[in-house]
């Protein structure tokens, strides 16, 4: 079976803006990253968060 070329089927993106693919990482307390990994859309609510906390910054020059 042949892969057909624009077809209806497969991944979609989830957002409207695509993601950088190079990923930011920072070092966190010992514990943190297995509670955050329970904490329901994780990702995007700390995306959302980063991207305000970089708008009060800008707000603030």
């Amino acid at each position: 079976m042949t892969f057909q070329k624009k077809h209806q089927l497969g991944a979609v993106p989830l957002n409207e803006e695509p993601f950088d693919r190079s990923p930011v990482c920072f070092n966190v307390r010992k514990g943190v990253k297995e509670k955050l990994k329970t904490v329901p859309d994780w990702k995007e609510r700390l995306r959302e968060f980063v991207d305000s906390l970089i708008s009060d910054i800008e707000d603030d020059c």
